[in-house]
């Protein structure tokens, strides 16, 4: 339980792709569908994010002659979720292109 209350970013992902994830199984409608899959995608931007960051450490720019890299964070996930807001985009689309026909 301790695990828990100290990985809540991780434990609130995983709560939200599975509601997203049964949202996907158990709705008929496929508007209510793509819901669904938005949430399960949210989910797993919010589980990179949460990994990705580290307290203590800073963003990889280099400043101050520091090379050592247990200074900084990781970049790949931060660059994983802003790759993801093209998802998001590419949603909001195809919403509003079913909204039309």
């Amino acid at each position: 339980m301790s695990q828990l209350l100290t990985n809540y970013y991780e434990a609130a992902s995983v709560i939200l792709f599975g509601i997203g994830f049964m949202n996907l199984l158990l709705q008929r409608n496929l508007i209510k569908k793509f819901i669904g899959l938005n949430i399960m995608d949210t989910a797993t931007y919010l589980f990179l994010a949460a990994k990705g960051y580290v307290a203590g450490r800073t963003a990889p720019i280099l400043t101050n002659g520091i090379i050592d890299a247990d200074y900084y964070i990781n970049p790949i996930p931060a660059g994983l979720v802003l790759t993801g807001c093209i998802g998001i985009c590419n949603s909001v689309l195809s919403c509003s292109g079913s909204a039309a026909v």
